[in-house]
């Protein structure tokens, strides 16, 4: 079975006659108890305590405890009054109205029962009442330092100890795969839908308004449970993003992660938010975040699983390789471009691979890849072609891709796979393109952990996960470096700022930049035409300048002319009294700060670029970085981190861009200095972590020349009230 565990039963042990679970995590008698409790019992039919109740009893290994006041019995269990009196309680399952539920959490916690699931509704999805009653059950939980799943919560599963705590329909298999979920239908679907392929799993949860425990709590516990091979998760929101991209990126180092991450869209967030009380962060923050910890993304259940099963079931590649082993043209050619739209590549056999092929394939076979051995091909022919292609050191996976004839048996294909997977140490994904004639052969492989499928493109992009997760295993995760800067030189302009009741600043905070060791062009800012005149030559020493009027309330100087590059000496003065004109016709009540008169660089031996910051609400500072100048905003060339940004994080920025040839010597020009850009990325992260009351920062440009990066302008937002 996809997903199996075979060292599940080990985690087990008995003591005294009573099982024991091993487990040694935070959480680990939350999905392993021996006792379990259900608030709410109930008999009555259609109801959620009877569901639970009925869950429990059919296969859970411990013992399942009723408390109902109303009931002397329920379901054959006697009834307890309140979940006080009932001894050594491991899990409190909590599905009585919203109205009393807080007691019986309290109760709980009085008891000394440290794991509570709360199914019941009424809390922060319902409205400024249920939010209240939410705080509320919030600050229960710290008190008696509860690990509490929900509320609205579908409830949670361990398929080892036969663990159904849910109102769902179906019980799992049992598997490798740990699966949390925001949607508790998601999950009732999910369960029906990998019970009918073979797909089993290890832990579920419901993660419900995730009032205490969320995703960081789960994906911490999983990452340290040998007998979880895959996490998955459909999440609509992700609370404390900071936490889980710390948390994510210690867990995939080791186990890979999957998710569905929704709200993609405007209306699909505002979908989440009024679903559970989600609130929507930023799209690009949430792209980053997951980029920066590993995790793997993907955008419909059917993906998720297929990256699930071959994640748990096969090797990881040893390079980017593939082979394809067909009895179809067509098929072949499908597969061959699908490989093409990945990561992966084509294997180009060796020499004694190919005269291997030519030595044991028919004349009319293709020996080259994709090894098409032809529609009158039997079993024999795709062992020797599947055999041939893993043993070629260029190969790194296979793709066995089969349509149904009258001389193939899918059976004996299924059982050759079986075989040849488990003597050779590279993935294997199967594409059967055939219905109930595949079914048996289907089956088989899956039991032996070799996904099948039936579109060979899913099986080619299940493949390019191992690949993924290959880089994600071997990245390089250095900290983040940490400069030596001047905070205190940094902290006097944005306070100087704030004293002001300025919130939005300019070129007047250039030294903002210079306090955190970013090269800025020499420069002034200066009131009156006399005055300008003596910066130019104090700037520039009778070479000409860059001019640019200074002003809060003007943030796109150049659309209103109020930049001017080039001046002369001799027209300084009569520049700067048109600069501050032009200002006061765009906006006669905006303040004027003066204009700076600023060196000029040679930009045409440089690329502009930008790094900017925009604080995400739930993952703190993004950091971006692309094509700078006037142009920006159109090309949309740019990529983003979370701040702290690390060297190589900066790096991979600088490659990541479209526009990364110009930065590189394109026609002829001489490369700038990659790791002068990299450094600025790097301290303006610093300066961003450092000051909080920074809400939104543009470097344009950030000038990169084959000498070094130099900000020549800047634009930033504060937070007076932050600073």
């Amino acid at each position: 079975m996809i997903g199996s565990s075979p060292d599940a039963e080990r985690a087990k042990y008995f003591i005294g006659g009573g099982l024991r679970w091993t487990r040694m995590g935070k959480l680990a008698s939350l999905f392993g108890p021996e006792r379990v409790a259900v608030v709410g019992a109930s008999d009555t039919e259609g109801s959620v305590g009877r569901a639970v109740t009925a869950n429990l009893l059919a296969d859970f290994d411990g013992d399942v405890l009723a408390v109902n006041p109303t009931r002397e019995e329920v379901l054959g269990l006697p009834c307890y009054d309140d979940v006080t009196e009932p001894p050594d309680v491991d899990l409190a399952v909590v599905a009585v109205p919203a109205s009393i539920a807080l007691d019986a959490i309290e109760q709980a916690g009085e008891a000394g029962i440290r794991d509570v699931v709360v199914i019941t509704a009424g809390f922060g999805e319902s409205g400024s009442e249920g939010a209240a009653r939410e705080e509320q059950l919030r600050a229960v939980a710290e008190e008696y330092d509860l690990n509490l799943v929900g509320p609205n919560s579908l409830g949670v599963m361990n398929t080892a100890v036969g663990l159904n705590a849910t109102f769902g329909p179906e019980s799992p298999e049992q598997g490798s795969i740990s699966f949390m979920s925001q949607s508790g239908a998601f999950i009732t679907a999910v369960v029906d839908w990998a019970n009918d392929r073979g797909l089993g799993f290890k832990d579920i949860v419901s993660v419900g308004n995730k009032a205490v425990l969320d995703e960081s709590d789960f994906a911490a516990e999983w990452g340290d449970d040998p007998d979880t091979d895959v996490i998955l998760g459909y999440l609509e929101d992700i609370v404390d993003g900071r936490s889980f991209l710390r948390t994510a990126r210690h867990v995939t180092d080791e186990t890979p992660m999957v998710l569905i991450k929704s709200g993609r869209t405007e209306a699909g967030a505002a979908a989440a938010a009024s679903h559970t009380g989600a609130i929507a962060g930023s799209e690009r923050a949430y792209e980053a975040a997951l980029d920066q910890a590993g995790v793997l993304r993907t955008d419909t259940v059917q993906e998720l699983f297929d990256v699930a099963s071959i994640l748990a079931g096969q090797p990881l590649p040893d390079t980017d390789g593939v082979a394809i082993v067909t009895n179809a043209g067509g098929p072949g050619v499908m597969t061959t471009d699908a490989v093409g739209r990945t990561g992966l590549s084509l294997a180009s056999f060796t020499e004694e691979t190919l005269a291997r092929f030519e030595a044991s394939l028919p004349a009319e076979a293709n020996r080259y890849n994709p090894v098409d051995v032809i529609g009158d091909a039997s079993v024999d022919r795709f062992t020797e072609a599947l055999e041939g292609s893993l043993e070629d050191p260029n190969v790194g996976a296979a793709v066995v891709v089969a349509c149904p004839t009258a001389t193939l048996s899918f059976e004996a294909l299924a059982e050759t796979v079986v075989d040849i997977g488990g003597r050779y140490d590279k993935p294997i994904a199967v594409a059967l393109m055939g219905g109930s004639s595949t079914r048996e052969a289907s089956e088989r492989l899956r039991g032996a952990d070799v996904p099948t499928y039936f579109d060979p493109t899913r099986a080619v992009r299940a493949l390019d996960a191992l690949r993924e997760y290959r880089g994600i295993r071997e990245r390089d995760t250095a900290e983040p470096r940490s400069f030596d800067v001047d905070r205190e030189r940094a902290r006097e302009v944005l306070e100087t700022a704030a004293d002001r009741g300025s919130t939005r600043l300019g070129v007047e905070a250039m030294d903002l930049l210079a306090a955190y060791g970013i090269p800025t062009p020499a420069g002034e800012i200066v009131s009156g035409r006399e005055a300008a005149v003596a910066a130019a030559e104090r700037v520039a020493g009778g070479e000409d300048v860059a001019m640019k009027i200074v002003s809060p309330d003007i943030l796109h100087k150049s659309d209103i002319g109020g930049v001017e590059v080039g001046v002369a000496p001799e027209d300084v003065a009569d520049t700067y009294e048109g600069l501050v004109t032009r200002a006061r016709n765009y906006q006669p009540d905006a303040t004027i700060l003066g204009v700076q008169v600023q060196e000029l660089l040679d930009t045409d031996a440089g690329v502009e670029t930008i790094v900017g910051v925009n604080r995400d609400p739930g993952f703190g500072p993004l950091v971006l970085f692309g094509l700078g100048g006037i142009f920006v905003e159109t090309l949309e060339d740019t990529t983003v981190r979370i701040a702290p940004v690390s060297q190589p994080d900066a790096e991979a920025m600088i490659n990541e861009i479209d526009a990364a040839p110009l930065l590189r010597g394109a026609r002829g020009r001489e490369p700038v200095d990659e790791d002068a850009v990299s450094e600025v990325i790097e301290r303006l992260s610093q300066l961003v972590t450092d000051f909080p009351s920074i809400v939104e920062l543009d470097v344009n440009p950030l000038v990169a020349t084959p000498d070094g990066a130099t900000a020549v302008d800047l634009r930033l937002t504060i937070d007076p009230e932050n600073v």
